[in-house]
């Protein structure tokens, strides 16, 4: 294991990336404190803020907060509605201007990235940040701002990059640790929520200089499992690479509007988000052996899993979500207002790794299925929207179900169709 000897890495972190987007395209909302919320509704009290611009921030807002409590704190803000189509535009674009200034090493989420530095960047990390900003504001607008930081490795340069912001630049060269490390709550620490905070307090671990003075193995105990350890070397400066993962699930959510909360609109939202997940599945090329619906109510919640037979087309899944749902409705109280659901195809298996259960062979009807369900996507891809679907196709209302705001997934243009 390496340990660096200079500043290697570039994370540069959006501010306040949705509400800023909104801010750019939508001139009157320049200077003043946006909300960005899920759907279109003539009942915003019944929603959430889910992303604030910098100016509702400085005012004591945050992402996640109903909209009451956001007018209570600042009563001028304005609420949006989100644009996920205009936020996957701006983030390719986004990428496309700082890819000419630095080559990206890794786009970490849809307001996050990461670059390696060569030796005349870092020999003057401020030049080249400065390069990237003024390059973001002559070419995109001046309203989408981001804060850099410069570290040894990746997980530091991410913190680094927080301690500045809103448009900030911080430079952590190895000689400068950990002092500014320790200048910082606990939480600061990517991967330390709540939870895992009360833990480390129970351990006697209650700040980063704690942290830091502790054993790795300890930590790797505190974790239970190596990610506790990895963080220990990263935040002592060694070249630590995120370990490789799989994919573990296709899904998508809906908060349902108030009129939506029955469980017949419900029961349409989900297979509209469940055609949507098993397109996103097909696409990735993997076959799902599970599916799970998931009801959020104003008394409780209700969960139900089927197994499926190791498939893709959309058939066999809505078969599945049919079956889930005679079961939710002769469990949950007639008259239950459902205010989210979710649908979730989990145990993949990749396309050249397929598992059949031996009771359960892939027979003539499955393959006519997956036969008619591919001809639908590539009709659906030809003509670059939704021209046909299995069964009814009922939107919500507010738009861009299965297309929503999303943080570590960026959506494609075939989301929104």
């Amino acid at each position: 294991m390496r340990k660096a000897a200079t500043i290697e890495k570039l994370y540069l972190d959006f501010d306040g990336f949705f509400a800023s987007v909104m801010q750019q395209a939508m001139p009157h909302l320049r200077g003043r404190p946006v909300g960005v919320i899920p759907f279109e509704t003539d009942k915003p009290d019944s929603t959430m803020v889910i992303a604030c611009s910098k100016e509702a921030k400085a005012a004591g807002c945050k992402n996640v907060m109903g909209v009451p409590e956001a007018r209570a704190i600042c009563p001028d803000i304005v609420l949006v509605t989100q644009r996920p189509d205009l936020f996957r535009r701006a983030h390719n674009a986004l990428l496309n201007e700082i890819s000419c200034e630095i080559p990206i090493e890794t786009v970490k989420s849809i307001d996050e990235l990461a670059c390696k530095l060569d030796s005349a960047n870092i020999a003057d990390p401020r030049a080249l940040a400065k390069k990237i900003k003024d390059r973001l504001r002559r070419n995109i607008g001046e309203q989408i701002t981001c804060s850099i930081g410069f570290a040894a490795n990746r997980l530091l340069a991410k913190i680094a990059c927080k301690v500045d912001k809103p448009n900030g630049v911080t430079v952590w060269r190895p000689e400068d640790l950990p002092d500014p490390l320790f200048a910082l709550p606990l939480e600061s620490i990517p991967g330390v929520g709540s939870r895992m905070e009360e833990r480390l307090k129970a351990a006697s671990i209650l700040t980063i200089r704690d942290l830091w003075h502790a054993q790795p193995k300890h930590l790797r105990a505190l974790w239970g499992n190596v990610n506790g350890e990895r963080m220990w070397y990263a935040l002592h400066g060694y070249d630590i690479h995120a370990m490789p993962t799989s994919r573990g699930m296709y899904g998508h959510g809906r908060v349902l509007p108030p009129d939506w909360r029955d469980a017949a609109n419900a029961q349409s939202c989900s297979r509209l988000l469940l055609t949507k997940a098993a397109r996103r599945m097909r696409r990735d090329r993997y076959y799902a052996a599970k599916l799970w619906l998931s009801l959020d109510m104003r008394d409780g919640t209700w969960s139900g899993q089927r197994e499926l037979p190791a498939v893709q087309d959309d058939h066999a899944c809505l078969v599945a979500l049919t079956e889930l749902w005679i079961t939710a409705c002769a469990e949950i109280p007639p008259r239950a207002k459902i205010i989210r659901l979710s649908v979730t195809l989990g145990e993949l298996s990749s396309a050249n790794e397929r598992q059949l259960d031996l009771f359960l062979r892939d027979d003539a009807v499955r393959q006519k299925n997956e036969v008619l369900t591919n001809a639908m996507d590539n009709l659906n891809r030809k003509f670059g929207k939704r021209v046909v679907s299995l069964g009814p196709w009922t939107p919500p209302p507010g738009g861009y179900a299965g297309g929503k705001i999303s943080y570590n997934r960026i959506p494609s243009a075939e989301d929104f169709w």
